[in-house]
C-alpha cells in the first residue's frame, strides 16, 4: 500500500466505544441533535451488509417502479448519510454530492430516506420520539469482514488494513469504524418486536427476493401491484445495480473510490469468505464468534 496512507491507529477516535472516523466525530453534535420528520424513513446497517441494495429496493418503492426516475440521481443523493462528513475529500465530493449528510438531508423535501451504520443507541433520539420506521438489514459476519476488507482497500482515504488476515483480527476485536459487528447486530436484534423496527436478513433476500420486499410493503403500508414488485426485483438484481451507475458509486472519482482496486459491487453473494477464510483462521473465527454470541437468539446463515 501506498505510504501515504494514514496510520490506522490515528484515523479513528471514538464515540463511547463505538470507533468512528475523527472527520465524523468533529460533526457529532449536528448528527446527535438532529431533527427528525415523522415520515422519514431510516435504513440502519452495519457496513457493508446490503446497504446500497436494501435503499434501492426502498427507492423503487417510493417511486412506484419508476426505474428512470431513480436513475435521475445517484443513490447517495437519493439516501444520504446522516454522519457523513470529510472537509478533506470537499473540494472533490461537492461535484458528486449536493451536501454531507446532515446538511443535505435538512434540505431535502420529505419523505426523506436516511441512511445511517450506527447502533441504536447513538441514533438520533428524535427518530425514535417521533416513531420514525427504521429498516435494519444484517448480514452474516464472515460475508461482512471479506467485503468491508475490499471496501477499506478501495476506499483511497482509508488506512492501510493490512493483510486479510490482520483485517478480520481487528474486525473480531471491534477495531473498525462502527466497532463490533456483535454488538451491533446484538443490538438491534433486541429492538426487532419495537414496532418501528423490521429486522430483516441479507441472506433472505438472497434466497427470497419477492418475500422480503413483501415484508418491506407491509411494513411501510404501500399497496403495491405484482406488476410493480416485478419491476423492483429486476431492477434492484446485483446484476443490474453493478451496471447501473446510480448505484455502482463509479460516478465518484479514484481520488474517493478506486474501483480498479476493487469494485463497490463486488460479489453479493453469500458464503465469499470461504474464498478466502483459511482454515485456521476460520477456526479462530468460530470460536471467537461462539463466545461473543452466546446466549443469544440471533442466528445466521453463511451458507447459500
Amino acid at each position: 500500500m501506498s505510504s501515504s496512507k494514514p496510520a490506522y491507529a490515528d484515523y479513528f477516535g471514538r464515540i463511547g466505544e463505538i470507533p468512528l472516523y475523527k472527520k465524523f466525530i468533529q460533526n457529532w453534535r449536528e448528527v446527535e441533535k438532529f431533527e427528525a420528520r415523522p415520515d422519514d424513513l431510516v435504513i440502519v446497517t452495519y457496513p457493508k451488509s446490503g446497504t446500497t441494495w436494501i435503499s434501492e429496493i426502498v427507492c423503487m418503492l417510493y417511486a412506484d417502479g419508476d426505474v428512470e426516475k431513480c436513475k435521475k440521481d445517484v443513490i447517495f443523493n437519493r439516501v444520504p448519510y446522516l454522519e457523513c462528513r470529510n472537509d478533506q475529500m470537499m473540494n472533490v465530493v461537492q461535484l458528486f454530492f449536493f451536501n454531507l449528510g446532515v446538511k443535505q438531508l435538512k434540505g431535502m423535501a420529505s419523505p426523506r430516506i436516511v441512511k445511517s451504520h450506527l447502533p441504536p443507541e447513538l441514533l438520533p433520539l428524535s427518530f425514535w420520539e417521533k416513531n420514525c420506521k427504521i429498516i435494519y438489514l444484517a448480514r452474516n459476519a464472515k460475508d461482512v469482514a471479506v467485503s468491508y476488507y475490499f471496501f477499506f482497500l478501495m476506499v483511497t482515504a482509508n488506512p492501510d488494513p493490512g493483510s486479510f488476515q490482520d483485517f478480520v483480527e481487528k474486525f473480531m476485536d471491534g477495531d473498525v469504524p462502527y466497532g463490533s459487528w456483535y454488538k451491533h447486530t446484538k443490538s438491534w436484534w433486541e429492538k426487532r418486536e419495537n414496532p418501528q423496527v423490521l429486522f430483516l436478513f441479507y441472506e433472505d433476500m438472497k434466497e427470497d427476493i419477492r418475500k422480503e420486499v413483501m415484508k418491506l410493503i407491509k411494513f411501510l403500508g404501500k399497496e403495491t401491484s405484482d406488476e410493480i414488485v416485478d419491476k423492483i426485483i429486476k431492477h434492484t438484481s446485483f446484476q443490474e445495480m453493478k451496471n447501473n451507475p446510480s448505484t455502482n458509486y463509479e460516478t465518484l472519482p479514484d481520488e474517493i473510490m478506486n474501483h480498479k482496486v476493487s469494485p463497490f459491487m463486488r460479489k453479493g453473494i453469500v458464503g465469499d469468505w470461504k474464498n478466502h477464510f483459511t482454515v485456521a483462521l476460520n477456526e479462530k473465527f468460530d470460536m471467537h464468534y461462539e463466545q461473543q454470541m452466546k446466549g443469544s437468539t440471533l442466528k445466521f446463515r453463511t451458507e447459500a
